[in-house]
C-alpha cells in the first residue's frame, strides 16, 4: 500500500482526501465529539505543508449538512476552509488560488452508497491524486471508497497507514499476554472477531449485550435482558466454554435486565491487563451512559490505562467512555474505526484498503 508520503513533489498537486468527520452533533448543533476530526490534521497538515491543494471529501449522518458546522471544523483543524456545496463549486475551487476546500456531506447523493462509477468520476473531476484517509469507512462499499481511488493515482493517508500498522500488530503478537476485551452489542461484528483471535489470545474477555448472547446460547437465565437476534447462528461452533473465554461471573440488574459485569467480574476483567502485553478493548461492559452502570467499563478502563501493555482500544461508545472518565491520552493507540476496526481483526479484507492494493 502506498502511502502520500512516497508520492514525490506535491507542489500545485490537485489532491481529493477521503476524510471522517461522521461525529455526532447534539440539539444544539455543537460537535460532541471531536477525536475523529482532530486525528485528520496530520494528514492534512501535510498536504499543505508540501504546496499541494486540497478537497476535502466526508460524509455525515447526525446531521444532513456541513454547512453549519464549518466554523467548527475550521477550529479543531486550524484551518481556513472553503465550503462547496456542489460539484460546480468544487470545480471552481480547483480553478482559484485556493488551498483547502470541502465538499458538503458525500451522503446527500445517493451515489455515494450506491458505489456509483458516475458519482466517484464528480468526485475526482480536476484532481490529480486521490487520498484515503478515513480508516473508519475502509470496510464500506461506497464510491468515494472503492471506484474514486481507481480513477486516479491513490494513496493511503497517514492515519491509514498507522490505523493498518497498529491493528496488524494486535493480529500477529504473541498470544501470550495478549488480552482482548470485546462488549457492547452487534455479535455480528464481535463474534467473527473472538473466532479469529482466540486461538491468538491468552485471554478473550466478553461482556455487555454480546455475553448475554453466550449465556443465552449456553441456556443460562438472563431474565429479559437484551441479546443480538442472529447470535444464535452467529455462535454455532464456537466452543464457550474454552477456558479462553472469560465471562462474568456476577452482573448489576435492573427490571431484570443485566445492565452491567458485578463488582466481582469487574475486578478480575481488571486483573487480566496485569502483567499483559498487549491489550486491545472494544465495546464497553455495560450501559455506561447511565453512571449506575458505569463501574464495570471504569474499572476495565482504568485497569488498561495503568497497564504497561501496548493498549488499543476503538468504537465509538468506547472512546466516548473513556473521554469521560479523562483517560484517552492514557492509551497507547486509539483508532478511529469501529466496524472497520472490528472487520480488520476479523480477518476480513477491507475494500476500501483493496482499493489502495494493500496486502498484509
Amino acid at each position: 500500500m502506498k502511502t502520500i508520503d512516497e508520492a514525490g513533489d506535491l507542489k500545485g498537486k490537485k489532491i481529493l482526501v477521503r476524510t471522517d468527520f461522521d461525529v455526532p452533533v447534539g440539539d444544539d448543533g455543537i460537535i460532541q465529539e471531536e477525536f475523529r476530526i482532530v486525528r485528520q490534521q496530520e494528514t492534512i497538515r501535510y498536504l499543505l505543508s508540501r504546496g499541494a491543494r486540497v478537497l476535502l471529501a466526508a460524509h455525515i449522518s447526525a446531521v444532513p449538512s456541513f454547512a453549519p458546522l464549518m466554523n467548527q471544523l475550521q477550529r479543531l483543524l486550524g484551518a481556513q476552509i472553503k465550503f462547496c456545496r456542489d460539484f460546480d463549486e468544487s470545480k471552481a475551487y480547483w480553478n482559484d488560488d485556493g488551498t483547502l476546500a470541502m465538499l458538503d456531506n458525500l451522503r446527500l447523493s445517493p451515489g455515494e452508497q450506491d458505489n456509483n462509477e458516475a458519482f466517484a468520476g464528480q468526485l475526482v473531476a480536476g484532481a490529480d491524486l486521490y487520498v484515503n484517509n478515513a480508516f473508519a469507512v475502509c470496510h464500506r462499499e461506497h464510491a468515494s471508497v472503492v471506484s474514486a481511488p481507481l480513477m486516479l493515482p491513490a494513496y493511503a493517508g497517514l492515519l491509514v497507514r498507522e490505523e493498518t500498522e497498529k491493528l496488524s500488530r494486535v493480529i500477529t503478537a504473541p498470544a501470550k499476554g495478549k488480552v482482548v476485551y470485546m462488549g457492547g452489542a452487534k455479535a455480528s461484528t464481535k463474534v467473527p472477531v473472538i473466532r479469529h483471535i482466540i486461538d491468538k489470545a491468552e485471554h478473550v474477555a466478553v461482556g455487555g449485550v454480546l455475553a448475554n448472547d453466550i449465556f443465552k446460547e449456553l441456556g443460562r437465565d438472563i431474565g429479559s435482558s437484551r441479546v443480538d437476534d442472529d447470535a444464535h447462528e452467529l455462535l454455532m461452533g464456537l466452543d464457550l466454554n474454552d477456558p479462553r473465554l472469560v465471562l462474568p461471573t456476577d452482573t448489576v440488574a435492573d427490571g431484570g435486565q443485566v445492565m452491567d459485569c458485578g463488582p466481582a467480574s469487574a475486578k478480575a476483567f481488571a486483573a487480566l491487563a496485569d502483567g499483559a502485553s498487549l491489550i486491545v478493548w472494544n465495546g464497553p461492559f455495560g450501559k455506561f451512559e447511565d453512571k449506575r452502570f458505569m463501574p464495570g467499563t471504569e474499572a476495565i478502563a482504568r485497569a488498561i490505562a495503568a497497564s504497561t501493555a501496548f493498549t488499543v482500544i476503538g468504537g465509538g461508545d468506547t472512546i466516548s467512555a473513556v473521554n469521560s472518565l479523562g483517560l484517552l491520552d492514557k492509551f497507547g493507540f486509539v483508532s478511529t474505526g469501529g466496524g472497520a476496526m472490528l472487520a480488520f481483526l476479523s480477518g476480513e479484507e477491507l475494500p476500501g484498503l483493496r482499493a489502495l492494493e494493500y496486502t498484509p
